[in-house]
């Protein structure tokens, strides 16, 4: 056979995907501080504005699973450079209705606002694509490491941009911040073109080799995991299974409570503290580079003490944060509330991919699909329940609005005590 010109390594293979993921999360962190100038153009209820800052997650956690099965059939590159194109007509879309309607001619465009964050959200999708992506790239051995760093860095964005965008708003303002993000996906779209590639597999496929020869060609390259041949079939298997729900449950707290407090905290700041956008979104960006941060070691504790060991202890941090929050309003305690409460997202987060192949062996990939897309719907389904406890309860509803945590800790512990009492190793 001549030579085959092959693009990429492990590390390019980690760059490209890591980058990806931390262009297409970066539009969840917009919504939240931006939130005050829909609900005053429009006269938004809380519950209204709940959905808003929840909208992105919507196509964000569901698209996850067709895009993650795609992975097995194109590689991570197409889908992940749809899902940015996505992103970015979103992006522009209400740059451009801010533009010609702001703020006057806003009332009645509150639809279309979340069409446009429906399609924004398409970037926080790119997370399952770039799971399989990078888990194609490296070998078992190295995978844990590669995928912490890959979930880790890439959810760096919410909270760096949490710090950056208050000040940005205050000095150039509310309409340029949008068209500014909108640039700033443009140039995300532009690097991953060029640092994004598929593992050596996908590539020989593209030459035309036949199966058996595309892997065996990129086994001789280092390449140690492959597509299973049947998606369909492995999402079936693993839907078919309760400990693929008991994941996703366990995962729907954390990391769809982790999406949902991104996007909520600065309008919780903003309106029950008072405080000023720039220290609202310092305070969010405590919450979220502190969970993402925690996340990376997150995989490596679950390797020395287990897997269900590390979603006790983190699960029970998310029960003690919850409840501080819910019973104390001071300044410090919050902050330590925050912190208690971000590390149990962020490790429980990692442990949970741990878990599946442990529970579901037979489908590893197909639960991971239901894991991360179900599970991120938590994002999508919490912002605006929290609305409704304050349009019910009036201020006071902010900080009671945390029970929602408080309960779903609770629930996800009896189901991980559960998961121990069945464990395979039992």
């Amino acid at each position: 056979m001549a030579p085959l010109k092959l693009e990429g390594s492990l590390w390019r293979g980690l760059t490209g995907t890591t980058l990806g993921f931390f262009f297409g999360f970066s539009a969840v962190a917009l919504y939240g501080p931006t939130a005050a100038k829909f609900r005053e153009a429009m006269d938004l209820t809380p519950s209204m504005v709940g959905l808003l800052v929840a909208i992105p997650a919507l196509t964000g956690s569901l698209l996850r699973i067709p895009f993650g099965a795609w992975v097995d059939i194109t590689g991570g590159r197409k889908p992940f450079l749809m899902l940015l194109l996505l992103s970015f007509t979103g992006m522009l879309g209400i740059t451009l209705l801010l533009k010609f309607t702001y703020p006057s001619g806003m009332h009645g465009m509150y639809g279309l606002i979340l069409f446009f964050g429906m399609l924004s959200g398409c970037g926080i999708a790119t997370f399952s694509v770039g799971i399989g992506q990078t888990s194609y790239w490296f070998p078992a051995s190295r995978q844990g490491m590669a995928l912490g760093i890959y979930g880790g860095l890439g959810n760096l964005a919410p909270g760096l941009f949490s710090l950056i965008l208050p000040v940005f708003l205050l000095h150039f303002g509310f309409i340029s911040a949008y068209f500014a993000w909108t640039m700033f996906l443009l140039c995300g779209i532009v690097i991953y073109w060029f640092a994004g590639v598929n593992s050596y597999y996908f590539q020989y496929k593209k030459y035309g080799l036949s199966e058996n020869d595309s892997r065996n060609e990129a086994g001789k390259m280092g390449q140690q995991l492959f597509p299973s041949g049947n998606v369909k079939s492995s999402l079936l298997n693993s839907a078919g299974s309760i400990n693929t729900w008991k994941l996703v449950l366990l995962y729907f707290t954390t990391f769809g409570g982790f999406i949902a407090l991104t996007a909520w905290f600065p309008v919780y700041w903003g309106d029950f503290h008072g405080y000023a956008p720039v220290k609202a979104g310092f305070y969010t960006a405590i919450f979220s580079l502190f969970a993402s941060a925690i996340r990376v070691a997150g995989g490596s504790v679950a390797d020395r003490i287990g897997g269900e060991r590390a979603s006790i202890i983190s699960l029970s941090l998310v029960l003690a944060g919850s409840l501080l929050l819910v019973l104390t309003h001071t300044a410090i305690l919050e902050i330590v509330s925050i912190v208690i409460l971000a590390t149990g997202m962020g490790i429980n987060n990692a442990a949970v991919f741990k878990l599946a192949p442990r529970y579901v062996p037979r489908a590893i990939g197909g639960a991971a699909g239901w894991i991360g897309g179900v599970g991120a719907f938590g994002g999508f389904v919490i912002p605006p329940i929290l609305g409704d406890i304050v349009d019910a309860h009036g201020k006071k509803g902010y900080s009671e609005g945390f029970i929602i945590f408080t309960i779903l800790s609770v629930i996800s512990l009896v189901v991980v005590s559960r998961l121990i009492r069945r464990s395979p190793s039992n």
